[in-house]
């Protein structure tokens, strides 16, 4: 009974687990963000190159 009270009371490896969550948690915020980011991206791109392509057209 004292080894079981013991290992509930131990509280080595708590950081441990504690720092994991939050790493994991770190990393799925920045999944979600960049994965909103990529289509904001690939639209200012797109509009972009539309841009040049008509001064491009217009310049000729």
């Amino acid at each position: 009974m004292k080894t079981l009270l013991s290992f509930l009371k131990e509280e080595n490896g708590q950081d441990l687990i504690e720092y994991t969550l939050l790493i994991a948690f770190i990393a799925l915020a920045s999944a979600a963000i960049f994965v909103n980011v990529g289509g904001s991206a690939t639209a200012i791109w797109g509009g972009a190159s539309n841009q040049l392509s008509n001064a491009a057209v217009s310049a000729s």
